[in-house]
């Protein structure tokens, strides 16, 4: 049984309709990707599975069990943990309080925060070297680094990561998907939303979503090798 089933999925913003019938799922312990231009709905989805927006029709089940009346903090609670676009950290609190606010929803087990917590420096020594530097003072890659380091601190199970690679360098995208390679490795279920096709070469599971519904799904070197899907999304 998949981890993430979503069937039929519809969503939108007040009137303005987005999603138009999303169907994916996500096997645990897979990398997959979510690819698509600007307007596509990726977003959108996302903040869906996170209980962040609400939807329209469908059904979504994680572990088997339906989500649609679930809060975002029953989520987080049972493993669903989204790092958003745009990495939003907190730039007047360090970089040790902002990860440790991730471990909210874990608060009472210390044993598993402070677990976390060295997981999360041994993923990005450069966080453990800035962990008393105020997070807006960091660089837009160390940013992407904190903010999913905040997002392991809540100890997901599926982690949901909004467009880790958008303002980086090519070099800071390499490192950032590498440690995104490293947090799959070690168990955890990803799901990334992404513009850049660099990332589908190493993804279990790939979607191609166009104007709110996934138009292709398989292998994510498998797209790559798509003519026609390269010429109408990449430009190649």
């Amino acid at each position: 049984m998949p981890l993430l089933e979503v069937a039929g999925l519809r969503a939108g913003y007040g009137a303005v309709p987005v999603l138009h019938g999303v169907d994916l799922e996500v096997e645990e312990g897979s990398n997959a990707v979510l690819i698509g231009l600007n307007g596509a709905g990726k977003t959108t989805t996302l903040l869906n599975l996170a209980g962040l927006l609400r939807g329209s029709g469908g059904a979504v089940r994680y572990n088997g069990v339906d989500l649609g009346a679930m809060d975002t903090a029953e989520r987080v609670r049972r493993g669903i943990v989204l790092v958003p676009e745009g990495r939003r950290v907190f730039p007047a609190l360090t970089v040790a309080q902002n990860l440790r606010l991730g471990a909210w929803p874990r608060r009472r087990d210390s044993r598993r925060v402070n677990v976390n917590l060295g997981r999360v420096f041994e993923l990005f020594p450069r966080l453990h070297e800035r962990r008393d530097q105020l997070a807006g003072t960091l660089s837009g890659g160390e940013q992407q680094m904190l903010a999913i380091g905040r997002g392991l601190m809540a100890s997901p199970r599926l982690l949901l990561i909004d467009e880790a690679s958008l303002g980086l360098s090519p070099k800071l995208v390499g490192q950032v998907f590498a440690a995104v390679r490293r947090i799959n490795a070690e168990g955890v279920t990803v799901l990334m939303v992404e513009q850049n096709a660099g990332v589908l070469g190493s993804a279990d599971r790939a979607f191609l979503m166009q104007k709110g519904r996934i138009e292709y799904a398989g292998k994510g070197s498998e797209m790559l090798q798509q003519e026609t899907l390269r010429a109408a999304y990449f430009g190649d």
